[in-house]
């Protein structure tokens, strides 16, 4: 990489990093290209871009960015997921990394909060934001149902009451 490659380079990971509100690293040393690039297509369709980083250069773009904090993830064979739905980059990773072995999730930022292996799990377990929606729609057409039912039997009932099957009507 001659000076002006290595300028281009900072300056874009620069804007990577400062424009990205999900940042995932990870070691990808043992996949295969094919695996590489069915990753990269699955990330792709999904507006996020992972890209294989040279990590003495990433440690200098880094220093100029929000996310400073992780140039110590920058060891080895390092790819980074850069996208703005932290949830969706940890899930298909994570999902990727159950299948292959060799890609391992080291560690991440979730818009300003830096997250470690165990966060980056985490964060790959919660829904997203459509999912959320789904399960507040469900759980609020379960109560309407709910109570439209009880409202329904208490109505029935007191339609079933007539004076020949009434308990509460005085004997004569």
């Amino acid at each position: 990489m001659n000076k002006d490659q290595k300028k281009n380079y900072i300056t874009e990971m620069t804007n990577q990093f400062e424009n990205s509100k999900a940042i995932m690293v990870t070691h990808y040393q043992g996949l295969t290209m094919p695996q590489l690039d069915e990753l990269r297509s699955k990330m792709r369709e999904n507006g996020i871009i992972f890209k294989i980083t040279k990590n003495r250069i990433t440690k200098i773009a880094l220093e100029k960015t929000k996310c400073k904090s992780l140039s110590g993830l920058f060891t080895g064979p390092t790819a980074v997921a850069f996208g703005d739905d932290a949830i969706m980059s940890a899930r298909i990773l994570s999902k990727f990394a159950k299948d292959n072995e060799n890609l391992k999730l080291i560690g991440g930022m979730m818009e300003n909060e830096v997250l470690d292996q165990a966060g980056v799990m985490n964060v790959a377990s919660l829904p997203t934001l459509d999912e959320a929606r789904a399960n507040i729609v469900g759980i609020l057409n379960a109560s309407a149902s709910k109570l439209v039912s009880i409202l329904l039997a208490r109505s029935e009932k007191m339609s079933n009451l007539s004076p020949e099957n009434s308990e509460t009507q005085p004997k004569e």
